[in-house]
């Protein structure tokens, strides 16, 4: 399966630390790459990288990162990055095949988390996000989080930063089927800006958007300084795999 990845963004909180949010390392591993080999050892293939600010620098190490992994790396270039990230999903959707898992490019997630999201494919749903009830995870920045509110049967109902009430935290890692590009076009087309939670919530709207609770798994949003401290110090604990051999642990 593919793996589409987001990293056209700027990232002005880590800008101290990295002139590149996806470039910006963890334990000396970029957090792109970090992505790529946990999507890898869940069982992902082939990664399409969505690519934006600092475009030439972020494509130079993805080539790089390709060759020492030996996984095929397929960089789509947004021409306008300050656009939001439904316009980037747009674009590397087109390059996809059949579902996806969707992850963004400052996530980190422990492997099992996107292998158990890889198998949640079902007739059912156009599109299943990675939820976490712990709304109250000290990792988690309550006024950057985007926050979803779920009916019985775990279907989500409403999606967003500014909700109220909501049962759990989006993770950042989606199983995606076409249905979700068509449905951020929907958006557009309705007079949304486009970002990926108006499509999330269009499909939501038709019963199409499903979650899948991560339980007591490990991820974090490495956004800001604080966040990358944490990073740090947690990241070899939980992703050990990403970092073996190259002195992570």
């Amino acid at each position: 399966m593919d793996a589409l990845i987001i990293a056209a963004g700027y990232g002005s909180r880590l800008a101290e630390i990295s002139p590149s949010k996806p470039l910006t390392p963890v334990c000396g591993v970029p957090l792109i790459e970090i992505g790529i080999r946990q999507a890898m050892i869940a069982g992902v293939t082939r990664v399409v990288v969505v690519t934006g600010h600092r475009a030439d620098m972020v494509e130079a190490a993805l080539a790089d990162i390709s060759l020492r992994l030996g996984i095929e790396v397929v960089p789509v270039r947004l021409a306008d990055w300050s656009t939001p990230n439904g316009h980037s999903v747009m674009a590397g959707a087109t390059r996809c095949d059949g579902d996806y898992l969707l992850m963004m490019a400052d996530h980190m997630f422990e492997a099992d988390i996107l292998a158990r999201l890889l198998a949640e494919g079902a007739p059912d749903r156009g599109v299943t996000l990675a939820i976490d009830r712990r709304v109250d995870n000290p990792l988690v920045d309550p006024d950057d989080a985007t926050w979803v509110r779920m009916d019985d049967a775990g279907r989500i109902l409403a999606i967003g930063k500014t909700i109220a009430p909501y049962d759990a935290v989006d993770c950042g890692a989606f199983l995606a089927t076409p249905e979700l590009a068509q449905a951020i076009r929907e958006a557009i087309a309705a007079g949304k800006s486009g970002s990926l939670s108006d499509g999330m919530q269009i499909l939501a709207d038709k019963g199409r958007a499903a979650t899948m609770d991560i339980d007591d798994a490990w991820w974090m949003d490495v956004d800001d300084p604080r966040a990358h401290a944490l990073a740090e110090e947690l990241a070899p604990w939980h992703l050990s795999q990403s970092f073996a051999g190259m002195g992570g642990e």
